[in-house]
């Protein structure tokens, strides 16, 4: 008789830690992640200083584009010295300075790339460092949610031996940086980000 209301007892205790465990209101646990910012609501410095790194990246873009080796390089150069420039303490509703961390990351990695692309010799190797600037540019606008102008992520899924590259353009038609005239329509929109609505 013991080992029977103790067997029932057991089972009780197990039923209500399982409930308390697997059924009962779960805390959600706060996000540590940084999250892009949920409003674009940067200062004019800010968003002047951006513009002019993304118009630097659209002459390094055209230029590889049209397979001008030299042109890229000075495009590069021009590119880094915005990106080493962007003026990240004037983002806004950034209450913890993490996403101002973030995009001094972002600037960052877009100038070493910019500076190394005008170091290589051949259009290649350019090119290689190029989407790492796409990359890290793309990322960035989202990050900060630049609202002075829209912008397209496209692809092109036979770059670099067919593992795919994708590249920022100011429009939706195709022209890839990534083949220049051997291929300049290969690619397809993946994205439009347009922050401009206020």
């Amino acid at each position: 008789m013991k080992k029977g209301i103790l067997v029932i007892l057991v089972l009780v205790i197990l039923g209500i830690a399982g409930w308390m465990i697997w059924g009962g209101k779960k805390e959600a646990a706060p996000e540590n992640k940084q999250q892009p910012l949920t409003k674009a609501d940067n200062s004019d410095a800010f968003n002047s200083s951006f513009g002019v790194m993304l118009n630097a990246y659209f002459k390094l873009k055209n230029a590889l584009v049209a397979s001008d080796s030299a042109q890229a390089s000075a495009a590069a150069l021009e590119l880094a010295t915005a990106a080493d420039s962007l003026k990240v303490n004037e983002i806004k509703g950034d209450s913890t300075g993490a996403i101002k961390l973030t995009a001094q990351d972002y600037s960052g990695t877009i100038s070493g790339s910019a500076k190394a692309l005008a170091g290589e010799k051949g259009l290649d190797p350019k090119r290689k460092e190029f989407k790492m600037i796409a990359d890290a540019l793309f990322t960035l606008f989202q990050t900060v949610r630049y609202d002075e102008q829209k912008i397209y992520w496209i692809n092109c899924p036979m770059a670099f031996d067919n593992t795919g590259a994708n590249w920022i353009s100011e429009d939706s038609v195709v022209r890839n940086p990534y083949f220049g005239d051997k291929m300049l329509n290969c690619g397809t929109v993946e994205a439009k980000l347009d922050f401009t609505q206020k």
